[in-house]
């Protein structure tokens, strides 16, 4: 079979076309979320840990000392006004207060003598048989008897609250949060026996360093969130108020203790951690431009550090990638400091799956 030169061009035609690569498909148009950028302040705030105590702790000891022979007060009871957190023995202090009440006595007896013979010598001068001067001795000496029987008395009741002192009891409601002796113990007068944590109102105590102790004040307000609550998905916060800012600094830590009055009816477990938020410094916050992290990517494989956004361009409807520098973190956003001005569009989701000059459409807009 013979072929004509122009049948045989075409075929070779055919032939190259079947061999060629096909053309690649279009890159697909990508939906993208964006926001317009808008310069607002900085409303980072600082957020410290610490811990709910009682309004009033009280370290409760003896007036006297002695032996320790019952001590029923345990860390975590509950007590109630009057109850009986210890015991000294008072085997000698009672013996002591016999022996006071045994002067007592005696001091009574050389009284009403003394007043007797007062009392006999005073006839007996109506009747001529004694002297004056003799009267004016036996009235100095009831006065001494007098003043021997006060000192007596006064002696007896000390020793009598001395006994009575063997007793600790508690001065008010609360829970014992520390014991300080065991029975069997010889403790000093006023050692610290029982610590009980009174009823009623409850503080957070933190410390501050010295660079934020002109920005704590009495009277400032603060948020404070309890650790246990958060993790029981109840993070509604307490406003308290500063109460007391230690007047100097702690010996090791170097820092500043910090009282911080929650509100009366707060439910705020002894001990249980809470976080304080204290609010800005006073004046005008910074004007910055901030995005979420979402929006940022790294400008390029080496530099992992620098960082990047791609920018929506409106007229071609194409983004670009656009270095930025980050000056940190406000709350749940970046601060930006330079690279953006406010108006540019930028994407803030999808940011790894674009390439520069893809055609894009909104997804959706904000204004931040």
């Amino acid at each position: 079979m013979h072929f004509t030169p122009l049948v045989l061009s075409a075929v070779v035609a055919l032939s190259m076309a079947g061999c060629s690569r096909p053309e690649a498909p279009p890159e697909p148009i990508r939906s993208v979320k964006l926001i317009t950028v808008t310069a607002s302040g900085v409303t980072a705030r600082q957020e410290l840990s610490g811990e709910v105590r009682a309004r009033t702790e009280s370290r409760l000891g003896f007036r006297v000392g002695g032996k320790l022979i019952e001590r029923p007060a345990e860390v975590g009871q509950m007590v109630k006004a009057g109850q009986l957190l210890a015991r000294l023995d008072a085997t000698d202090l009672r013996l002591a207060s016999q022996a006071a009440q045994a002067q007592v006595t005696a001091a009574q007896s050389q009284r009403d003598l003394a007043a007797a013979d007062l009392k006999r010598f005073t006839d007996l001068k109506a009747q001529g048989f004694v002297s004056g001067a003799e009267i004016e001795r036996r009235q100095a000496t009831l006065q001494a008897a007098d003043a021997t029987l006060q000192q007596a008395r006064a002696q007896g009741s000390v020793q009598g609250h001395q006994a009575d002192y063997t007793r600790l009891l508690a001065d008010a409601a609360g829970v014992v949060v520390s014991v300080d002796a065991e029975a069997g113990q010889v403790v000093a007068a006023g050692s610290p026996v029982v610590r009980i944590a009174r009823d009623g109102a409850r503080d957070v105590v933190f410390s501050i360093p010295e660079s934020d102790l002109a920005l704590i004040k009495p009277g400032l307000q603060a948020q404070v969130r309890l650790w246990a609550n958060t993790a029981q998905g109840l993070d509604t916060p307490l406003l308290g108020e500063v109460r007391e800012v230690a007047a100097s600094a702690d010996p090791v830590t170097r820092t500043f203790q910090v009282k911080l009055a929650l509100p009366v009816d707060a439910v705020a477990p002894l001990g249980a951690t809470a976080y304080v938020v204290l609010p800005p410094a006073s004046g005008d916050a910074p004007v910055v431009i901030k995005l979420p992290t979402s929006a940022l990517m790294s400008a390029n494989a080496v530099d992992k550090k620098s960082s990047a956004v791609w920018v929506f361009d409106v007229a071609t409807s194409t983004v670009q990638s656009r270095p930025v520098q980050v000056g940190g973190a406000d709350g749940n956003q970046m601060v930006i400091l330079s690279g953006l001005k406010p108006g540019d569009e930028v994407v803030v989701a999808g940011v790894h799956v674009l390439s520069p000059g893809q055609h894009v459409i909104r997804f959706a807009a904000a204004a931040r």
